[in-house]
């Protein structure tokens, strides 16, 4: 069992273990050694928090110490680094960002040459080395090296940048607003969005190290609603700190989420015969409105568990070419070997520009349960199964749910969190079931925190 590694990647408080010098240049000497033979080279990108550039730094040093040659985009989001690692011949890709975290944590991602994430194996193989390094290594021993910071070299973001900004037939009648979340969105969103011809306007989109994801973006999407709404615009895009998902909203504020998107970008490939098996793959989180949205256009939904790693794994089982996750990481796999936030939203454009319909009336298909998921803080992660008391709790709302909602509790790979996800016909029976299994699982392994 990984004990580094979470479902995104490495993460942490920046500074702190795991994210302390010693073991971030571990993880760089590690990463190093795992490398295929031949010419070793690695590009990384970062985000904008202020600890992102010694972490960089570090993380270099390691692999230079592993005769690796380093490279920095600079700024950038998190799958320009998975396209580049592939297309540009790269043997990986490591991006440091703690996606949507706050300012004070931070993250290390990593993508293989072909632009994947790494599997759950090799993940595994590379922290027995990093453990066995930190018996070793001392913090004076850590080599300094040149920072791979920003700026960084902007001509390597130029390949992802040309791939993505287009001119958009139709584009000009629509007015919008793009919520860059103060993060790596910022770096490449004004561009991009410009050469597609809509009528654009930014906000969140003045990095200072600390306001990345504050109030803004993907985890507030809310806020460019009312964006939305005050300055009359057509549709609103926020993305989260690393720009690897994207939510929406309506002209009239409404959010549109990633279940609705998918239904959306589902929908339009069918019509074109680019749906291949007509399948969509999405997680055990997505609402039941979708699947039977899907159903009802002949569509076949698949779950996988959370994570966008193993949407992708039941993609490539299925021959899925779409799939994603509720909170907007959405992969178009024809195009990407991870979600996108900024590629789906171009597609969202394109569809929008093209049927000269608003995006409310294109997803008015999909009837939501309602849905509630509450997070309980944990103070260890124990297998829920072996809990007699959370076993119950789960077991007493399925029956009583009867086959008319879903419960679905799980860790979070990211943070020390249960969470309890609740869908029903009724918000009375959802509030009242999630309260039970929340109360459950806090008496037996919380430390006093709900969200």
């Amino acid at each position: 069992m990984r004990k580094l590694f979470g479902t995104d990647g490495i993460r942490g408080v920046a500074g702190k273990y795991p994210l302390d010098r010693k073991t971030v240049y571990a993880i760089g000497r590690a990463l190093g050694d795992h490398l295929p033979d031949g010419p070793r080279r690695v590009i990384i990108g970062q985000d904008t928090r202020e600890s992102s550039a010694w972490i960089a730094d570090v993380l270099a040093a390691g692999l230079g110490d592993s005769d690796v040659k380093v490279a920095s985009a600079g700024v950038v989001p998190t799958p320009a680094i998975a396209y580049l690692a592939h297309s540009q011949n790269f043997s990986a890709g490591v991006v440091i960002s703690a996606s949507h975290n706050p300012w004070h944590d931070n993250g290390i991602k990593v993508f293989g040459g072909d632009g994947y994430k790494l599997a759950d194996e090799i993940e595994l193989e590379i922290e027995t080395e990093i453990f066995s390094l930190l018996e070793s290594i001392t913090a004076g021993s850590i080599t300094e090296s040149p920072a791979p910071s920003l700026p960084g070299d902007g001509q390597l973001r130029q390949p992802y940048l040309q791939g993505l900004a287009r001119a958009i037939p139709g584009a000009e009648r629509l007015k919008i607003v793009v919520d860059c979340a103060n993060g790596a969105a910022s770096a490449l969103a004004p561009e991009i969005f410009h050469r597609s011809g809509a009528h654009v306007e930014f906000t969140h989109s003045a990095p200072n190290g600390r306001n990345i994801n504050e109030n803004c973006g993907a985890l507030h999407p809310d806020v460019v609603g009312r964006e939305v709404v005050s300055r009359r615009a057509d549709l609103g895009i926020c993305f989260d700190g690393d720009a690897d998902r994207a939510l929406f909203t309506d002209s009239k504020g409404n959010v549109v989420d990633g279940d609705a998107i998918m239904l959306l970008l589902a929908q339009e490939m069918k019509q074109r015969g680019a749906l291949s098996n007509d399948t969509v793959v999405a997680t055990t989180m997505s609402n039941m409105g979708l699947e039977i949205a899907l159903r009802e256009s002949n569509i076949k939904l698949l779950r996988a568990p959370v994570g966008d790693k193993y949407v992708l794994d039941e993609m490539k089982k299925s021959g899925a070419v779409l799939g994603g996750e509720q909170s907007g990481h959405i992969i178009l796999s024809r195009e990407a070997t991870t979600g996108d936030g900024m590629l789906t939203a171009m597609r969202v454009l394109a569809i929008l520009a093209a049927s000269k319909q608003p995006i409310a009336q294109l997803i008015s298909g999909l009837k939501v349960f309602p849905q509630t998921i509450k997070n309980v803080r944990v103070r260890e992660k124990r297998p829920l199964d072996q809990i007699p008391a959370v076993v119950t709790a789960i077991k007493c709302a399925e029956q009583q749910l009867n086959g008319n909602g879903r419960v679905n509790v799980r860790y979070s790979g990211t943070e020390s969190l249960a969470r309890v996800m609740v869908e029903a016909e009724k918000e009375e029976t959802v509030r009242r079931i999630a309260d039970s299994i929340s109360e459950a699982i806090e008496r037996e392994l919380g430390d006093g925190a709900f969200h």
